[in-house]
């Protein structure tokens, strides 16, 4: 397994370090059934083919380390944590982007998503990550699977992940809807892109 290192000795303009990492999930968290679980990449003709694995297939996709800090949209930075998991790039493998695609909504149980620019969703230390800190990911923190995009806000990195689809023009997701507290379209904590 490779692992992938992403800076962690910066803090973003209105951040401030804290001992464990923010946020988590309050309330039901959605069931894990290992063998009805899938992940699916669409829609045609974005994609070269609509591709879906199951849990078992999943699990046996190349794995890489990322060890990076997340940044809570809220103002919390929790540091160097080490995340395992499958790398966005490896979709790659098995589908082929349309030129025209340039954006990804990530589709979530319980109905949630967030939009990425396709830059930002296949960029170097994103991760699909199944562990954190070397234990199995908690489903109160989006396990078993977790979008992880260590240089956007966490509410960029989506908990709970079932779908990824493609997207020729950007849309905002859950948190990015003005009913949902209308976060930034992108999300880069460096430039404080909090709103929208």
């Amino acid at each position: 397994m490779d692992e992938v290192i992403v800076s962690t000795d910066r803090l973003p303009p209105g951040q401030t370090r804290v001992g464990r990492l923010p946020g988590g999930f309050v309330g039901e968290v959605p069931p894990f059934d290992p063998a009805t679980w899938s992940l699916s990449v669409f829609p045609r003709p974005l994609v070269d083919r609509v591709w879906t694995c199951s849990w078992a297939e999943f699990q046996a996709l190349p794995r890489v380390k990322v060890l990076a800090d997340y940044h809570g949209v809220g103002g919390d930075t929790f540091p160097d944590n080490l995340w395992e998991g499958v790398p966005t790039r490896e979709l790659l493998s098995h589908v082929r982007p349309h030129e025209s695609a340039r954006f990804v909504m990530t589709h979530a149980d319980y109905g949630f998503t967030s939009n990425l620019p396709l830059a930002d969703f296949f960029a170097d230390g994103v991760v699909l990550a199944t562990r954190h800190n070397g234990e199995p990911l908690a489903a109160g923190r989006g396990g078993p699977v977790r979008l992880v995009v260590p240089h956007l806000y966490g509410y960029k990195s989506v908990m709970w992940v079932r779908g990824i689809e493609l997207m020729t023009d950007d849309r905002p997701g859950f948190y990015e809807s003005a009913e949902n507290g209308g976060h930034a379209m992108r999300g880069d904590p460096w430039a404080g892109e909090r709103y929208g």
